[in-house]
């Protein structure tokens, strides 16, 4: 039975619906993300499965939205740093919800379910994103989950010849983002 309207973290037998998804994200939305998908399509689908946290004590976790026709639509991860003085925090990536699925209240509850991951974790103290520039829907979704602003990132990222900068956000959970 496949899952309908739901989320959940995504297990390597998710890894081909992920990438599907991703690689959608790169090529729809290419200013979003670091990533391009000239990049990703080539690699092994190990290195997708990977990417999900399979393995029990992995340092990143992805969630997948599913919509009412049990097919994957969005996606969001966290991964947790693992360097000594800086395992209190954990960083939000590769936030996408299919063009399809928007304004169906997926995105919020992607954010959700990695800030409650987060939560439960047990040693965290914030979660922090970023978000293109500009790119206000992202930027006012993360907002409403109570991330904040605390900086912004000038010439982050480099496309079609022009530097794009990138806005840093932080959540923290134990103050809701007040810090």
């Amino acid at each position: 039975m496949k899952d309908r309207n739901v989320v959940r973290r995504l297990t390597a037998a998710d890894a081909v619906a992920y990438r599907a998804v991703m690689l959608d994200a790169y090529a729809t939305h290419p200013s979003a993300f670091t990533s391009t998908v000239g990049e990703r399509e080539g690699l092994p689908l190990g290195w997708w499965e990977k990417r999900l946290g399979a393995e029990a004590n992995a340092a990143s976790v992805v969630y997948g939205a599913f919509d009412d026709e049990g097919m994957l639509v969005g996606a969001a991860g966290l991964s947790v740093e693992d360097r000594e003085r800086a395992r209190h925090k954990a960083t939000l990536f590769g936030m996408s919800v299919m063009a399809s699925a928007r304004r169906a209240g997926f995105g919020r509850r992607l954010v959700q379910a990695v800030l409650d991951h987060a939560r439960a974790h047990g040693g965290l103290r914030l979660v922090q994103l970023t978000v293109t520039e500009g790119n206000a829907a992202a930027q006012a979704l993360y907002e409403r989950c109570g991330f904040q602003v605390f900086g912004v990132e000038p010439l982050a990222m480099a496309f079609d010849g022009a530097f794009l900068a990138k806005v840093h956000m932080w959540w923290d959970l134990e103050g809701a983002g007040r810090g």
